[in-house]
């Protein structure tokens, strides 16, 4: 068979083979056509079986890719500090922020690393300054319990990034609950978010 041939009979497989690991339509195409790319610079006679060095080939580069994208995440979380940043949301006029990148990465952090309790308790402390008998009134748990979840959402948004494991999660939903409610100074809309998130958590253990 001819290059072309070759192609033609190999390439659905590959196809296949790579939106399967990588679960993207265009990287799973462009990734068989680099594949095929450096194929065709290679000299033939090297090559024993064209079908297992394809296979392989396509297979070697939809993991490079993949660790490729997970490096970029950490490297995009890493980016921002989440104490440092809500710091300086908290000074500014809440109602006139442009800060939408960083505000999208912060919250990004904060529901990767944090379990819906942590993260409903370390923002209601840290954003909106409840004290701990306001938290206990508004989520139902004993203020003891409160400071355990504050200082544990802090040490997780502490540690490094690369050591966790996670895919970015969409946030776009619970940023405009969240910014909705710094603008109007009133927190009520986003601890319902909050505990329909701590609800669904618990739900999906049973």
């Amino acid at each position: 068979m001819n290059h072309a041939q070759t192609i033609a009979l190999y390439q659905p497989t590959l196809q296949r083979i790579a939106y399967n690991l990588v679960r993207c339509k265009a990287d799973a195409e462009d990734i068989v056509q680099e594949t095929f790319l450096k194929w065709l610079s290679v000299e033939s006679a090297k090559i024993r079986n064209t079908k297992a060095y394809l296979i392989k080939a396509v297979t070697n580069n939809c993991l490079n890719h993949l660790h490729a994208l997970k490096k970029k995440k950490v490297e995009y979380l890493d980016s921002i500090n989440v104490a440092e940043f809500l710091h300086r949301f908290k000074e500014n006029n809440l109602a006139h922020l442009d800060l939408e990148a960083d505000l999208d990465k912060a919250l990004k952090v904060i529901h990767a690393k944090l379990e819906p309790l942590e993260r409903a308790v370390y923002l209601l402390k840290e954003v909106f300054d409840f004290d701990y008998e306001a938290i206990q009134q508004a989520l139902d748990k004993k203020k003891a319990h409160c400071r355990q979840l504050v200082c544990r959402a802090r040490k997780k948004l502490g540690e490094e990034t690369s050591k966790m494991h996670f895919d970015l999660p969409d946030v776009s939903g619970f940023m405009a609950s969240f910014r909705k409610s710094c603008e109007m100074g009133n927190a009520v809309e986003l601890i319902q978010e909050l505990k329909k998130d701590i609800t669904t958590a618990i739900e999906k253990k049973f």
